[in-house]
């Protein structure tokens, strides 16, 4: 916590944070409720005593720290999965990188975007993956490219896609100030495994 509680915040200093939480919901550190809870406080808050109480139950390196008072963890820009069988999944608010390293073996993997936070307009997937399912949940602003991936002995399935892969590019049509655009781009090879795109479910409105 700071030593000036007192000493008013600055834009930088609630910047800091919010990407902060941001990356502790993307380390299931906090739940989806969670995290919009924290913003919203952190975007209001006036003083480094108030931003510090919502990073109090948080891990913190202090050496990370950018401002006088709040410390930072940088967000991670590469995830690499790396598993051999099971199932491995990136679900809820997790914090979407600027690429990831695929090379599970007999291994599913899905990385639904429907809540994650997104931080870049471009992730790029290496894949190296054999004998998995690779799926992905897009939604509003995601658009897929497999253009440079190569398959062997693999199926694709994307959403309006009927066995034509002269387009592999699909958009989800919905109101730009709603949505943060994505370019997903995945490259490399897939082996004796499936592709597949699904739609994010609409959340029911709660009466």
């Amino acid at each position: 916590m700071t030593e000036q509680p007192d000493l008013r915040a600055s834009h930088a200093d609630r910047d800091q944070v919010v990407e902060w939480l941001r990356i502790a919901a993307g380390d299931g550190r906090l739940s989806a409720e969670e995290l919009d809870a924290r913003l919203e406080s952190a975007l209001t808050a006036r003083t480094l005593g108030e931003l510090a109480e919502l990073t109090s139950d948080l891990p913190v390196d202090p050496a990370a720290a950018s401002s006088p008072g709040i410390g930072a963890a940088p967000a991670k820009d590469v995830l690499v999965i790396e598993q051999k069988g099971g199932q491995y999944a990136r679900t809820g608010p997790w914090v979407v990188p600027g690429r990831i390293e695929l090379r599970p073996k007999m291994c599913d993997v899905i990385l639904d975007f429907t809540d994650a936070v997104i931080n870049h307009r471009t992730l790029r997937i290496d894949a190296d993956m054999r004998l998995g399912k690779l799926i992905i949940i897009a939604g509003p602003g995601i658009e897929l490219d497999i253009d440079n991936l190569t398959l062997a002995f693999a199926k694709v399935r994307l959403r309006g896609d009927r066995g034509d892969r002269s387009d592999r590019r699909r958009r989800y049509g919905a109101d730009p100030s709603d949505v943060r655009p994505l370019r997903i781009e995945i490259v490399g090879t897939l082996k004796y495994g499936k592709l597949i795109e699904r739609r994010a479910r609409r959340r029911r409105s709660v009466r």
